[in-house]
């Protein structure tokens, strides 16, 4: 990894291209960051390759459940240890612990499913403007005074986002979400065909901001705001390629005892709903704050 972070889309897949220890035992590399802990899409992303690589390529992974127990530390690699909780004819199960310095940081349970047909239906994808309306994120919290814009900007190099608005800024007041933000995102650069690396990518920049739309119901700054991911979950409905653009459309319809909820739809441009998401995180007012 280069000293500016994942620099670029090849950096990315080789953070995502994990080493084998031993049978259901990986070790993830680290990217050089300035940050203090490392970023949770990667981890996730990084544990769910661990457990795709010990299922038979014939079973789709369909959902992700996780929790994030303690931050990571990026002077070190992390460890994936994978647990194969069930084998059956329809479905498997994989639980995978990230560890380092000995301690489980983060806990993930996947489901897997042989493809076959049946029912189908889908919300609708709202109306919204297209990605070029849309300002660059990074850009968007530099101005807003955020210290970790820089650093964010150069781990998130490889994504493209275009921040649409929330509901202070930018979005019309729903008549059933309070907080809600929409953004759209895409991998900048064309990723290989392997769709482990689309399920892989994804699933680290479904990080992005999806804990921010938590305060978009309150006048609170981010920067004078403790937040950490507390958990992480993801249902992945149908393939898509990461590399083209996707609406996520965010809404929290509860913050409470320091803690927001917030909720995601990953749509494609053609209105095809691909993922929805749901991520339990600390959001509390920094006492140093001022």
């Amino acid at each position: 990894m280069s000293e500016s972070g994942v620099s670029d889309v090849s950096e990315l897949v080789r953070l995502l291209d994990l080493e084998q220890i031993e049978p259901d035992l990986f070790r993830g590399a680290q990217p050089e960051s300035a940050r203090a802990r490392v970023y949770g899409g990667q981890v996730a992303a990084q544990a769910l390759v661990a457990g795709i690589r010990t299922v038979d390529p014939s079973y789709a992974v369909h959902s992700l459940h996780s929790y994030f127990l303690r931050g990571g530390d990026y002077a070190v690699p992390i460890v994936y240890d994978v647990e194969r909780i069930r084998d059956g004819r329809s479905f498997q199960t994989r639980r995978v612990v990230a560890r380092q310095h000995g301690r489980p940081i983060y806990y993930q349970t996947l489901d897997f499913q042989r493809p076959e047909d049946g029912y189908e239906h889908q919300d609708a994808m709202p109306q919204v403007g297209a990605p070029d309306q849309g300002l660059d994120l990074v850009d968007l919290m530099r101005a807003r005074g955020n210290s970790d814009a820089d650093a964010l900007g150069k781990e998130w190099s490889a994504l493209d986002v275009r921040y649409l608005g929330n509901s202070r800024t930018g979005l019309p007041e729903h008549p059933k979400h309070r907080a809600q933000a929409q953004m759209w995102i895409r991998i900048r650069e064309e990723l290989p065909a392997d769709p482990v690396v689309h399920l892989a990518a994804f699933t680290y920049a479904s990080d992005v901001s999806l804990l921010g739309a938590s305060l978009t119901a309150h006048d609170a700054n981010p920067v004078k705001t403790q937040m950490a991911s507390l958990d992480h979950t993801i249902w992945f409905h149908r393939p898509f390629r990461v590399d083209e653009w996707w609406l996520y459309d965010q809404w929290s319809p509860s913050a409470s005892g320091a803690r927001g909820l917030s909720l995601g739809r990953v749509f494609l441009e053609d209105g095809t709903l691909v993922a929805t998401l749901a991520q339990e995180g600390l959001i509390r007012p920094r006492v140093d704050a001022g």
